[in-house]
């Protein structure tokens, strides 16, 4: 059984996500900004929280002494992310876009993403099967945003598919450069959640599963990878 820290999962995918690994016997490290929704949700679970902000260097260290601490860790998911989104629900257009909502997008998509990993390495590599979970998206894919029969060809937002095309190739560079470990990148699906102010049509038990599985893969697992439930998805 393995220790996990879970970025943003307080509620949603990440909440889903610890569930699954806990009742699957696994101890769940819960992160959240929010130190009283963190406890909250922790509590339902079984978890430990942690109060974790993916966009503040203090937080993160915390964070890290703490699970130290706690014996140390083998699995890491940064599940934690955001869409740009107007006042009324949807998607900031190529024309409406700027240079601070794609800043804004990538502090917490990307750099955060990068802060987080890159805190928690030197744990990671005293594990004896280190795992590294980043949830990106459909999105990300450059195939599939240009090809016009895909549905991902009309989705109209310039900063978050940009954010995780770039969650995807930090994930690729960090799988060569760690080959003892097992880092892959993972499209959970168009899930209702707070993201997408619940337009997905999955539920979250759908969107978790290629998370909880690939949290869950042996040394001699896919690393370097970009998988949905189905498989493999094109760059």
């Amino acid at each position: 059984m393995t220790t996990t820290l879970i970025t943003g999962a307080n509620k949603g995918l990440g909440f889903e996500t610890a569930r699954r690994l806990i009742a699957a016997g696994h101890t769940v490290h819960l992160g959240s900004r929010d130190a009283d929704r963190g406890r909250r949700a922790a509590e339902r679970l079984g978890a430990r929280p942690v109060v974790l902000d993916v966009t503040d260097d203090a937080s993160v260290a915390a964070a890290v002494k703490a699970i130290e601490a706690d014996g140390g860790l083998d699995v890491l998911i940064n599940n934690a992310g955001i869409e740009e989104r107007t006042p009324d629900g949807g998607v900031v257009g190529a024309a409406e876009v700027t240079a601070d909502m794609m800043r804004t997008m990538f502090e917490t998509n990307v750099f955060g993403m990068v802060r987080v990993t890159h805190a928690f390495l030197p744990l990671l590599r005293r594990s004896a099967a280190p795992v590294v979970v980043n949830v990106s998206s459909g999105l990300a894919s450059l195939k599939r945003v240009s090809t016009p029969d895909d549905p991902a060809y009309a989705y109209p937002g310039v900063a978050y598919p940009a954010s995780k095309t770039t969650v995807n190739m930090v994930t690729v560079q960090y799988a060569k450069a760690f080959p003892e470990m097992r880092i892959n990148a993972v499209e959970p699906g168009y899930t209702a959640t707070d993201l997408n102010a619940h337009t997905g049509h999955q539920t979250v038990a759908e969107g978790a599963e290629i998370i909880v599985r690939m949290a869950q893969v042996g040394p001699d697992g896919p690393t370097g990878s970009y998988v949905d439930i189905e498989g493999t998805l094109p760059w």
